[in-house]
């Protein structure tokens, strides 16, 4: 949330209810530094372990002293609770007044809301003086300027985390307001979610307007406005869409991140329209234009298209309105006049021979009528109703050939608007890809475009204003009824028409733009999350004639292990035959890559021909086709030689192409997002939302798969959550001076990598426990310097400093040992939780991944249920799952092993060979809004039309909002139609396999 300046806070503080605060504080979440200053912290050198929290002088309440780790005890408003320290995190203990230590152990008892009154808490406390209880706390006190303090709701996932570093002076905070002097915080993340009443999911924005951004953010992308405040809130706190996704499902609804996306671009365009709104009001502040209706009128607006509408006559350089002219001239008051006063005017009196425009009636006439159409124009109801009229009527679009001569407009273009050269559809039917189309022939100027209002609409809209908005207080004659008519017909006609196509077409291009980019996302996410075949040795081949193929053969780890070139279809296949065979067996390799670009399907017939004749005996070679889009820009990237040093750019190519098969992720990732191939009309949309959604698709995709720290590129790492190009350098730094990374606390000491990079990261990266164990043994033998040990609940060591050393207090350092839990998707906030979890069924660190932790979950959770279960220990049903799903999965666990991996064959089919009704299985190669495109290995994709595409044929699991289909997913097919001569092949979607 954007900070507000210094003097604002006394303000602030008298508007906000108590009941504004406490909901809010539920979800405010703990501020951090920008990315300047998170890249500036080294943690030890100039944080300490923890602060003490400054306590007003006038009370110094004793500090509660700590309990011994026990497990928590559900208990009501009158016992304390115990709680566990979080792993290698010393607790720090908040001073607190009366009614915060009564508020604090209410809020511990979640999923039991308590409504008790503020009266008993002094006695409540008094009671808990005299029974001695030991209460460690477990949220932040945050206290006000004007000395109200409020408690912050826990954390459902860090309900039992060790307390975060302190705000220095908490005097700098208000309501709504990040502390002036920034210090860095550990996360204290969300509580539950809370539906907030109406009052309270106000959000304070940078700019007000006269609209709420919650109200419009909620009806335009149709998702609860209880929702749509915590998302703000959420973002507002530098959260990462994959970190809301997975670690905050509770706050959010259990949205996809799809959606996330979609309410990030709302918002992000309503603060962009506010904020143009109010640099338009000080520009025309400067100009001594502004009026009181103008202001109001401004900040009524919701886009831009209105924006534009009612600034443009105030733009410099322009030169006027004809109603601004006539205002000029003094006619105003006669306009106001005829509404209010109709008896009283006498237009004879504004008649002066010698001023143009006043010199007869009849301009005088015209003059009114131009002011009162300006009114009728900008006036908010009147284009409210004229709006929601038009919401149930039926308005279409129009389009058809430009009158053009030919010499301008290539014949080709020409033909491919031939569906659009007449083309008509009503603007709630028509299709996005539909819109996209019209508006890249009307750039191209092959198409004139235009939005067809029926008379029927303008008629009522007209008899509405005459009847109702701008009927004349008083008896009018019938020549100013004329007037007023006139007017009517004239803003209609010149200023609201236009306004309203300029809207539908706007409204229409955005939505068909958005689409176009979430489709291109998901495409990509398909495409990414493609199953990887690892522990094969596998021979990429990218194809060509002249130059002939270059081939390179890959180990299971990724290594080159030889490149070569031959040319296959010059007349030497024969004798290049006998070297392929040569090199698969000297590597044992059997399986071969091949690209889809120019003379793939050459090379595909050579292969497979090979193979039918058992040429490539004893191995039993399968081969496949992957798209090779990209490649090339690749492999003349500075990634790329930096990588592959000295090697030729043309076998680089080869070498991504056979990795893009045994980990599709890691090598697509390497190259940008819109030249993998799998959009549509992406050229056409705006480069900076394809460019933000497509890095999220990636950073989603990368975060969800998770990466191992030790062995993982720098280009995979800086994908992750929380990460950048800089952190990951960082860390990759980092992982060279000091060896392999042994658990995710030595992530803190990354320089650059602050608490809250920490959190939004380390959740998504594994330290795989085999690697470590290995090194940790070779440590532990080396190394005999090691004394006074003592290891915590979750297996990591912890030892005190030396004595010679003297400090004012023992310092707790994390020692070389690993932590189970790090291997798992569990991020360290819940770590306590999954500890007192594993005590509840008794399992052990030891077990986690293996069948029999399995069963322990399975018979624990069948006894008790899940909802108990969390209530117990006092989490949500969301981050309980998570913690369950981290415990059973293997160590190895990839979820992407449930996608579906490459198409592998022997033989090949011809265009030729098909026949209407054949049944073939396909692979899906690209989605559009039109329709499915289908690799059936015949050298032309086919095209599933999106008809075709219906809920019916799409298993349970694939039932998504768009039913759509994306890349790599394998489906059966029947032939419809097939058009040799234009080499096009229809089919209809059977099912998805």
């Amino acid at each position: 949330m954007s900070s507000l300046p210094r003097r604002a806070k006394a303000q602030v503080q008298t508007v906000v209810s108590k009941d504004e605060f406490s909901s809010l504080s539920e979800l405010s979440s703990a501020s951090e530094e920008d990315d300047k200053e998170d890249s500036a912290w080294e943690p030890q050198k100039k944080v300490p372990r923890s602060r003490k929290q400054p306590a007003p002088k006038e009370s110094k309440p004793k500090r509660v002293p700590r309990v011994k780790k026990s497990t928590p005890q559900m208990s009501d408003g009158t016992e304390g609770i115990s709680v566990k320290e979080e792993l290698n995190s010393p607790v720090a203990i908040a001073d607190i007044d009366l009614e915060d230590r009564k508020s604090k152990l209410n809020t511990v008892q979640t999923l039991k809301p308590a409504k008790t009154k503020r009266k008993n808490s002094a006695q409540s406390f008094s009671a808990q003086r005299t029974k001695k209880l030991k209460v460690e706390e477990t949220s932040k006190a945050g206290t006000l300027e004007g000395g109200s303090n409020i408690t912050e709701t826990p954390s459902t996932s860090t309900m039992w985390e060790g307390a975060c570093k302190k705000e220095e002076n908490e005097d700098d905070f208000a309501f709504g307001q990040t502390p002036l002097k920034k210090m860095k915080t550990e996360m204290c993340p969300q509580g539950q979610p809370v539906k907030f009443p109406a009052n309270a999911s106000n959000i304070k924005e940078e700019v007000e307007m006269n609209w709420d951004i919650v109200q419009v953010l909620s009806e335009r992308t149709n998702i609860e406005l209880w929702v749509c405040a915590n998302i703000i809130r959420l973002f507002n706190d530098d959260n990462t869409i994959p970190f809301i996704v997975r670690y905050r499902k509770e706050l959010i609804n259990n949205l996809d991140a799809d959606s996330l996306r979609e309410v990030r671009q709302t918002l992000e365009e309503l603060r962009a329209v506010a904020k143009k709104v109010h640099s338009t009001i000080q520009k025309i502040k400067k100009e001594g234009k502004m009026s009181e209706c103008l202001l109001k009128t401004l900040l009524n607006c919701k886009t831009f298209e209105e924006l534009e509408h009612v600034s443009a006559p105030y733009k410099t350089g322009s030169k006027g309105t004809k109603a601004q002219r006539a205002k000029q001239l003094g006619l105003e008051g006669a306009a106001r006049t005829l509404l209010e006063n109709p008896g009283a005017l006498n237009l004879l009196s504004y008649v002066r021979p010698d001023v143009k425009g006043l010199s007869a009636l009849q301009d005088i006439e015209t003059g009114v009528q131009h002011i009162l159409a300006d009114m009728i124009a900008k006036d908010k109801d009147t284009l409210d109703f004229i709006r929601k009229l038009c919401q149930n009527r039926y308005i279409c679009i129009q389009s058809s050939l430009a009158k053009v001569s030919s010499k301008k407009v290539n014949e080709k273009d020409v033909d491919k608007f031939l569906l659009y050269q007449n083309f008509s559809c009503n603007i709630r039917n028509i299709q996005h890809h539909q819109i996209l189309a019209i508006n890249r022939g009307e750039n191209l100027k092959i198409l004139t475009v235009k939005v067809n209002i029926s008379d029927g609409v303008k008629n009522e809209f007209c008899r509405w204003c005459i009847q109702n908005r701008w009927r004349p207080r008083g008896f009018a004659r019938p020549e100013l009824m004329k007037i007023l008519h006139n007017s009517l017909d004239d803003s209609f006609k010149r200023l609201i028409y236009p306004l309203l196509c300029r809207e539908f077409r706007a409204k229409l291009t955005s939505d068909a733009e958005k689409e176009s980019v979430m489709m291109f996302g998901r495409n990509l996410r398909h495409l990414l999350l493609t199953s990887p075949v690892p522990g094969r040795t596998l021979m990429g081949v990218d194809p060509g004639y002249k130059h002939g193929c270059k081939l390179a053969i890959i180990s299971p780890t990724s290594q080159i292990l030889h490149t070569d070139v031959v040319y296959l279809h010059c007349g030497q296949g024969f004798r290049e035959a006998e070297k392929i065979k040569r090199l698969l067996l000297n590597f044992n390799c059997s399986t071969v890559v091949i690209g889809n670009g120019t003379a793939c399907r050459e090379t595909e017939a050579y292969f497979a021909d090979l193979i039918m004749k058992n040429y490539f005996a004893p191995l039993d070679v399968v081969y496949c086709i992957i798209s090779e889009a990209g490649a090339s820009i690749y492999s003349v990237s500075p990634e790329a030689n930096k990588e592959m040093p000295g090697l030729d750019p043309n076998l680089r190519s080869a070498v991504s192409i056979a990795r893009r098969v045994q980990d599709p992720l890691a090598e697509l990732v390497k190259i940008e997002p819109k030249h993998i191939g799998v959009g549509m009309y992406q050229h056409d949309v705006s480069q900076t939302l394809l460019k933000a959604t497509l890095d999220s698709v990636v950073e989603e995709c990368v975060s969800f798969v998770g990466v191992d720290i030790n062995i993982c590129s720098e280009v995979l790492l800086r994908h992750i959550a929380g990460l950048n190009a800089n952190r990951a350098k960082n860390i990759i730094e980092w992982r060279e001076q000091n060896g392999p990374f042994i658990n995710r606390e030595q992530l803190k000491k990354v320089k650059g990598l602050g608490p809250k990079s920490f959190q939004q990261c380390a959740g998504f990266i594994r330290i795989n426990q085999d690697y470590i164990r290995t090194f940790c043994s070779q440590q532990t033998e080396s190394s005999g310097q090691i004394q006074g040990v003592v290891t915590s609940s979750a297996g990591v060591e912890v030892t005190n400093e030396k004595q010679g050393k003297k400090k004012s207090k023992t310092t707790m350092n994390v020692l070389l040992k690993p932590n189970p839990l790090d291997q798992t998707c569990i991020h360290p906030e819940s770590y306590d939780i999954a500890m007192r979890f594993l005590s509840s069924i008794g399992g052990t660190v030891c077990e986690i991944g293996k069948p029999e932790m399995q069963q322990k979950i399975n018979s624990f959770l069948e006894k008790e249920g899940i909802e108990k279960v969390a209530e117990r220990l006092q989490t949500t049903v969301h981050t309980l799952q998570v913690i369950i799903d981290g415990l059973s999965q293997p160590e190895s666990f990839d979820f992407r092993t449930d996608f579906d991996k490459p198409d592998f064959k022997r033989s090949i089919v011809c265009l030729e060979d098909l026949q209407v009704g054949t049944v073939l299985t396909g692979k899906v190669e690209n989605a559009t809004l039109f329709g499915i495109f289908v690799d059936i290995g015949v050298g032309r994709s086919g095209l599933i039309p999106i008809r075709n595409v219906t809920e019916a044929k799409l298993s349970k699991t694939k039932r998504r909002r768009s039913l759509g289909l994306g890349p790599g997913e394998r489906v059966e097919v029947q032939v419809l139609n097939i058009d040799i001569p234009r080499s096009r092949i229809t089919l209809d979607l059977i099912r998805v396999l």
